[in-house]
């Protein structure tokens, strides 16, 4: 680490000359970005092409508001000399020093906290990190009341131009707002470019008025109450908005945990939606969805996606997914290997069963058709059985030339339970009919929802889905569940799994009721085959008896049934179950018990926040870990009184602490 130098109070000399060309701020306009003259108020992920644009930045504001500017603090990197952090205050900062003068001037200043503090990304971009707004003395703008930093303003517009009247404008270019964790050469960087396509400027997003204003105010004041949200703008040299990626605090605590498997939405963007949303969702230890990011997309690309996709990624702090699941679009399935090539990529079945009427309810004989096609995808344990049922409804239906049931069948790898039942899905795949995830936004967003309305659904969707999860995890730990059979698999899980997880469970725990001479077929060493036969409900209520072939080694106590329920879903089937009871196992083994089900699972397994391999140095990094594990603490605490007594107890005495600790370096 290089050594750091501070100058409590740097001196600018009269030579000095900031760049003057004009202040702006974002405003909405038939779609299109402009400059005004208007100042922007100092936020938290502004960021600026020089060290000198972002204190003319501060100055406007700071004319406009009437105060004066200085740099009261400055930080150096000793080899280079090169500043790489810095704070401008309010001119009343601070106190002058004591003078020893017969006749001294009067103290001026009253210690003003108002600043904001600057900081060097990427060695090139200057960011504000810190803002604070507020003056401990009165200002006005219609005092004008003549400051030093206000003449260096003026004095540089008349170097530019002697023969032009002087103003006192400055352009403020808003490349991008702050990413929070600075990724380094590890995670991907973000540059509209890198698809090697070209910037089309159509392709932006089509905003109303207010629009714009109500998303980058949501936006700055999540950045001021909450520092590790974290969201990024996609502006096109012209200023054009075409895309927008946030993610809230939960969001990214919460991939820390269910990182698995992600499912990205775009449902808004395939039923042409107002507002082009896509979201990252995840499944929580509940089985509940849960948000893991947004963004409004400007364009159906892959230069569009992929520019989204990386944003997700570096909010993530670089962390892939195993398993990714979309609709078919071309686009999205290019950028998807692109960004995630090591993730294993399926499509979206309650997607392509949504699309069924649209795309075949005008064929003759179109519900036969349908229950044929349920067939094959719902009761194939087998490929061949698969392909079978899928040969029988082209033949018989004259379907050969139908382009649509061609794709399917090319991508049928992707979307298909029968091909995917070595993904580890927890239920994000579905296999039976009518069974889906749902819209994380589902009831919040309708076709002609505005961008304006959406940000102000938001937090409401958000906090209903957080008290969701909050009263399962109280219903989990504090209730004692019903058992309805003897099976001491049942009591076992009843103290693992939460409540929703664990009624999943028990409905397959009485489901080995409804099998049936269970019987050994072959064995090859410690490996036993068996074959168990169920009643099952098919169409009109009619029970059939089909058989479940399960694999079963001894040594290891390890189980397979061919219906791959464990993989689907995270827990045993009834069929494995069976083999189990059938040769005397009397508890499901523990690597059978996956710990992302468990009630406790928060607290005992927490998550990876960055702290192994973690930068000290790096404020903004230092943040988003500790803030993972605060959460867990605020989490703990908000389950009953006697809880949040303790936590509050506990975060008085650390607070006391810090206080201590300060005083002895003071």
């Amino acid at each position: 680490m290089e050594a750091v130098s501070l100058n409590s109070e740097p001196v600018f000399e009269d030579g000095d000359e900031y760049e003057d060309e004009g202040e702006c701020t974002l405003v909405e306009h038939e779609n299109e970005i402009h400059e005004t003259q208007k100042p922007a108020l100092p936020t938290v992920g502004l960021e600026f092409v020089s060290f000198d644009e972002a204190y003319d930045f501060y100055n406007v504001y700071a004319k406009e508001q009437g105060f004066g500017i200085r740099v009261s603090n400055s930080w150096f990197r000793s080899k280079r000399k090169e500043r790489y952090r810095a704070k401008l205050s309010c001119s009343n900062a601070g106190f002058k020093k004591k003078s020893e003068a017969n006749h001294p001037r009067p103290e001026t200043r009253t210690g003003c906290p108002a600043m904001v503090v600057i900081k060097l990304v990427d060695s090139k971009r200057w960011r504000i990190v810190e803002v604070e707004l507020q003056h401990n003395h009165p200002v006005n703008p219609e005092i004008k009341r003549f400051y030093k930093s206000h003449k260096k303003m003026i004095l540089a517009a008349k170097q530019i131009s002697q023969s032009e009247p002087v103003t006192e404008v400055h352009t403020i270019k808003l490349y991008r707002t702050d990413v929070v964790d600075d990724p380094g050469d590890s995670y991907p960087e973000v540059n509209e470019r890198d698809s090697g396509n070209p910037v089309n400027l159509s392709k932006h997003l089509e905003l109303k008025d207010g629009d714009s204003h109500a998303v980058y105010n949501y936006f700055c004041r999540m950045k001021l109450t909450n520092p590790n949200f974290f969201y990024l703008m996609d502006l096109d040299d012209e200023g054009h908005l075409r895309n927008v990626f946030w993610a809230d605090a939960r969001s990214r605590a919460a991939y820390n945990y269910f990182s698995d498997i992600i499912a990205i939405d775009t449902t808004s963007l395939t039923n042409k939606y107002e507002i082009p949303l896509i979201s990252f969702m995840g499944v929580n230890h509940h089985g509940q969805s849960v948000l893991l990011g947004c963004g409004f997309l400007g364009h159906e690309s892959v230069e569009h996606f992929v520019w989204m996709f990386k944003s997700w990624l570096t909010s993530m702090l670089g962390r892939h997914p195993q398993v990714i699941i979309t609709d078919q679009s071309k686009p999205l399935q290019t950028a998807v290997s692109e960004v995630f090539p090591q993730a294993r990529h399926c499509y979206c079945l309650s997607y392509i069963v949504r699309r069924v009427p649209e795309k075949l309810g005008g064929l003759k004989g179109y519900e036969l058709i349908k229950r044929q096609l349920n067939k094959a995808v719902y009761s194939s344990l087998k490929i061949v059985e698969f392909e079978s049922y899928w040969r029988e409804m082209i033949v018989q239906h004259g379907l050969n030339d139908n382009k649509w049931l061609q794709l399917l069948y090319e991508d049928r790898h992707k979307w298909v339970p029968v091909y995917l039942k070595d993904v580890f899905s927890v239920g994000m795949i579905p296999i039976k009919e009518n069974e889906s995830l749902g819209a994380f936004f589902d009831g919040y967003v309708h076709k002609h929802t505005t961008f304006k309305e959406f940000v102000d659904r938001y937090d409401l969707a958000l906090q209903r889905k957080h008290l969701q999860e909050a009263m399962a995890d109280h219903e989990s730990r504090n209730s004692v569940f019903e058992l309805k059979t003897k099976c001491n698999f049942e009591l076992q899980l009843s103290k693992v799994y939460t409540k929703d997880v664990f009624k999943n469970f028990q409905t397959e725990v009485e489901g080995m009721f409804s099998c049936f001479h269970t019987r050994q077929v072959s064995v090859n060493g410690p490996i036993m085959t068996f074959v168990v036969k169920e009643r099952v409900e098919v169409e009109g209520g009619v029970k059939e008896v089909r058989q479940y072939e399960v694999l079963y080694e001894t040594t290891r106590m390890e189980v397979r049934c061919i219906c791959s329920l464990f993989n689907f879903k995270g827990y045993l089937c009834r069929h494995a179950l069976n083999v189990l009871n059938y040769n005397g196992v009397e508890e499901v083994p523990s690597q059978y018990i996956l710990p992302r089900w468990h009630r406790d699972f928060k607290r005992k397994f927490p998550g990876d926040f960055g702290l192994s391999d973690i930068d000290l140095d790096d404020p903004a990094k230092l943040c988003t870990s500790l803030y993972g594990r605060a959460l867990q603490v605020v989490e703990e605490g908000a389950q009953s009184q006697e809880h949040y007594q303790a936590v509050l107890q506990e975060l008085e005495t650390l607070l006391n602490k810090f206080s201590v600790v300060q005083d002895n370096l003071v």
